[in-house]
């Protein structure tokens, strides 16, 4: 059996998940690329490019002969509808069938007819009220939200010093071009001790970098009790668990980000200076359409706050563009946040409607050239700000956590990442002269140059870990 992953850091951990379930009944993994029987792919269902995306893998896992599965985001979303339209789909299921998924796999491979998922919005699997929500969860099937001894152990699927670590799943905001919550549903924190359980896992398996993932981190805790819950007292106890030497926070919603957690990211030891900032626009006028809240300036507030508590500290955000009713005003005003607020890295989005979101049926919709044009344009914005960013930290000293040996290039350089930097998104550094290092080795490192939002650093000193 193969096991595909398309999508972000929450499908890796589902993926994790899902192959530990499938050890557990008989399975057995091989690489990607090697012969198997069974082809299961995770797929995405976010934006239009990340369905043809899983659709195209489908596709090509299926011309290899072998029957395929499509799990995931996409498959729970769009169920029946999908394996209709994919006939080369020996099955899609949804999350409700992930505790049977290594007998589902049997079946396929035995040519038994299994019934497709039927999707249903997961926001009613929930009680309304978060802090009743915590008991009914136990009878809701919430991908990467099971460990222990009791329950399915995750199995890593490869040996990266970093690895994501689900916190919660779901959400409970309504932005008006978003779908997720209805396919992932209501917002559900995991217990802490099981977090830290697994965490304590993770490091024990090599991980020296924790990447905490949710669709809205800055909700954890709402539905525990208040003596459990919290960011805020989540973090040290992760930082402080033997092996692990850096916590990176990941999607922070700006109209919940307390000055409280702030200071807490940017004060704990080991908790990387990174916020991860759930921007979307700057406009008050495009962000009351998106049903989102504040504006330039309080934006800017929030980031001089983070400044003032970590003036080093990375800043990322994703923005969409073109958005019903957006006005040349209104990206005027996106421009001057972007220019003042000097983010770290930036995601570049053109407006597109998903299936069934409110944002589908707003009025004063632009056209597909008009859309492409101001991508492009705050693209080009976006491209100066950040690479300027990076310039800026020429001289300065940064630690960087070495994922890719030079062996892995045939150079002396080798690759890693700072701690403004999160894996895959936010660019990198390149370690001149560092055939010595290993990969996990934290290096502290003096930045000599910039190309982009890369930078080019010199070694001083291997820390200790």
């Amino acid at each position: 059996m193969s096991l595909l992953t398309l999508g972000c850091a929450r499908n890796e951990v589902d993926s994790e998940e899902l192959a530990g379930r499938l050890g557990e009944g008989g399975w057995e993994l091989v690489d990607e690329g090697a012969e198997a029987d069974v082809v299961v792919v995770n797929t995405c269902g976010f934006v239009e490019q990340a369905k043809k995306d899983s659709v195209d893998t489908l596709l090509a896992a299926s011309d290899t002969g072998a029957k395929v599965v499509a799990v995931g985001c996409m498959a729970e979303r769009y169920g029946k509808e999908l394996a209709d339209s994919l006939p080369e789909a020996a099955a899609v299921l949804g999350f409700d069938q992930y505790n049977d998924l290594a007998e589902r796999l049997n079946d396929v491979l035995h040519g038994k007819r299994i019934e497709s998922h039927v999707p249903v919005d997961r926001r009613t699997l929930l009680p309304i009220t978060p802090v009743k929500r915590q008991e009914a969860a136990a009878d809701v099937q919430v991908p990467g939200h099971g460990w222990g001894p009791t329950k399915v152990q995750r199995k890593r699927l490869d040996d990266a010093p970093v690895a994501p670590l689900k916190i919660a799943s779901g959400c409970d905001r309504r932005c008006s071009f978003c779908a997720i919550p209805s396919f992932r549903g209501a917002f559900v924190s995991r217990h802490p001790d099981e977090i830290v359980s697994e965490a304590m896992w993770l490091a024990e398996n090599g991980v020296k970098e924790l990447f905490l993932v949710s669709e809205n981190s800055t909700s954890y805790g709402k539905d525990l009790p208040r003596e459990q819950g919290a960011l805020e007292q989540l973090l040290p106890r992760l930082a402080s668990i033997p092996g692990v030497e850096r916590v990176r926070v990941s999607y922070l919603q700006p109209a919940e980000t307390k000055p409280s957690l702030v200071a807490a990211i940017a004060k704990t030891e080991k908790v990387a200076n990174y916020f991860d900032m759930s921007f979307q626009h700057s406009s008050e006028n495009v962000l009351r359409r998106m049903r989102r809240f504040g504006d330039t300036d309080s934006f800017l507030k929030l980031v001089w706050q983070i400044r003032e508590h970590a003036p080093e500290a990375g800043i990322r955000s994703n923005f969409i563009v073109g958005f019903p009713g957006e006005t040349e005003e209104d990206l005027a005003e996106l421009e001057r946040f972007l220019t003042e607020a000097r983010l770290d890295a930036v995601g570049i989005f053109g407006y597109s409607d998903e299936d069934g979101t409110e944002a589908e049926n707003l009025d004063g919709k632009l056209d597909a050239d008009t859309i492409a044009e101001r991508v492009q344009r705050i693209g080009n914005l976006v491209e100066e700000l950040t690479s300027q960013r990076a310039e800026d930290r020429v001289g300065s000293e940064v630690v960087v956590l070495i994922e890719h040996e030079a062996d892995d290039a045939a150079e002396e350089d080798c690759v890693g990442r700072a701690e403004h930097q999160a894996p895959e998104v936010d660019g990198e550094c390149i370690v001149l002269e560092g055939e010595d290092l290993k990969r996990g080795d934290l290096v502290r490192c003096r930045v000599v140059d910039s190309e982009g939002v890369d930078l080019v650093v010199e070694p001083i000193e291997v820390l200790a870990t």
